[in-house]
């Protein structure tokens, strides 16, 4: 006999307006800092609180029960700093948790899947779509599926691109060796005459323009993090959840990590496209490991 589900974990109660509340945003590592960055642009009054699981990255090779368990435990941790919203802003913990995280927990959130799908959809003219994503992702056949329930006529192409994350946090985003990687993984999916590719990693972006170069004009790359930021907000309001933004001043930002790879500010920074100030290594002891 099956088990019932857990009972929802509600956000803690805090005192004070809950607008004032940060958006928790978690990735397997720095790549979410892309979605972040679009935060910062669309919500510039929001506060912003971006846990990164970097001890355990990468996510993209791991089994559904390990990435389920490893994105209950990123979320335990948020909920204990009073987020309003959860922003899943790893494709593969959005293909492969989603569902547990929204069965589990009580506090509204968005992954990156559904609203990448829509745009995709929306954007392209002949129905023939592409994804790129790491292997965790294109085996799960979310964004097939995310496609096929907005328009059954879309085709959809999906290319795993492992090398791409490296290349990314590696800061190689030009010259030879990228653009040949990209050309080995892309051009099967040139040869499938589809007008849109969605980046269906939160890497991806960083390495935009090679991808863009390698792909040419006539097709339309989607970056997830634009539809879902553009979600995330349309929520908020319908939730009367938006921060005023009265003074004009930016809300805050506090960036924790499972772990501080050597050169994080620097590689973090590329990403997020400004410095980082507020970094804190959030030790084992202070996760709520027990889940497993």
């Amino acid at each position: 006999m099956t088990a019932p589900p857990p009972a929802p974990h509600p956000a803690p109660p805090l005192d004070g307006d809950l607008r004032d509340r940060p958006i928790g945003v978690f990735d397997s590592g720095i790549g979410g800092l892309t979605v972040v960055r679009e935060i910062l642009r669309q919500l510039p009054a929001e506060h912003v609180l971006y846990f990164g699981d970097s001890a355990r990255v990468p996510y993209g090779n791991k089994s559904v029960e390990t990435v389920t368990r490893f994105s209950i435990e990123s979320t335990h941790f948020l909920l204990r700093h009073g987020v309003k919203f959860l922003v899943i802003a790893c494709n593969t913990a959005s293909a492969l948790a989603m569902t547990a995280l929204q069965r589990r927990f009580d506090v509204p959130m968005i992954g990156v899947i559904t609203p990448g799908a829509r745009a995709a959809v929306r954007r392209t003219s002949n129905r023939r779509i592409g994804v790129i994503g790491t292997t965790g992702t294109i085996n799960s056949g979310a964004y097939v599926k995310a496609i096929a329930d907005l328009d059954p006529a879309c085709s959809v192409e999906g290319v795993a691109c492992p090398l791409f994350v490296p290349l990314a946090e590696e800061g190689w985003t030009e010259g030879d060796v990228p653009r040949r990687i990209a050309e080995i993984y892309l051009e099967p999916l040139m040869k499938t005459g589809v007008d849109s590719v969605i980046l269906g990693c939160t890497h991806y972006p960083i390495l935009r323009g090679v991808i863009a170069d390698v792909l040419g004009p006539k097709i339309t790359l989607i970056d997830t993090a634009e539809s879902t930021i553009a979600d995330v907000r349309e929520r908020l309001d319908a939730g009367r959840l938006l921060r005023p933004d009265d003074s004009g001043r930016p809300g805050g930002r506090r960036f924790f990590l499972s772990d501080i790879p050597v050169r994080f500010r620097e590689i973090g920074g590329r990403f997020l496209g400004e410095e980082i100030e507020s970094l804190t290594w959030v030790e084992q002891s202070d996760v709520p490991w027990y889940e497993r």
